[in-house]
């Protein structure tokens, strides 16, 4: 079973606002080569790729986040980062609101911390969308682990 993350309005103004950043250093260069009397044709498209390029890993990193349920580990996918946490391994889950820090793949506030022994961080903070199901699916592949 899969869980898509949850995105929320605030997830998504912090991105736009990372766009509209990247935008302004790489396409106000971009417009001011353009003008110019000596236009430099290789400098308008690496900055121009460059622009492209940042932006597509943005996106591929805010929209495809994945949490899976394998038959023995939670798989979890955003953009080019994964983690797979065997189930016996995770010790606790609870909710939390600290997204800012840790290790996380997640695109909302509303947002579960699992907690394992082989974390490099202590834990991983997801938002599935489906944040209900998805700590019930949790509760029968690890029967072990305190739900808080």
């Amino acid at each position: 079973m899969t869980f898509k993350s949850k995105i929320d309005k605030t997830f998504t103004y912090i991105i736009m606002s990372a766009i509209s950043i990247v935008a302004l250093a790489t396409l106000v260069p971009v417009v001011y080569e353009l003008w110019s009397d000596n236009v430099d044709v290789k400098a308008v498209i690496i900055i121009s790729s460059l622009f492209v390029m940042c932006v597509a890993f943005i996106l591929w990193l805010t929209f495809d986040i994945e949490y899976s349920f394998k038959e023995n580990y939670l798989f979890i996918k955003g953009g080019p980062f994964r983690s797979k946490i065997p189930y016996e391994d995770i010790t606790k889950v609870n909710k939390t609101s600290q997204i800012l820090a840790g290790y996380r793949i997640l695109s909302s506030k509303d947002a579960i911390e699992i907690h394992y022994k082989k974390a490099t961080l202590g834990s991983v903070i997801i938002s599935p969308s489906e944040q209900q199901k998805f700590l019930l699916v949790l509760s029968e592949k690890a029967p072990h682990i305190s739900l808080k």
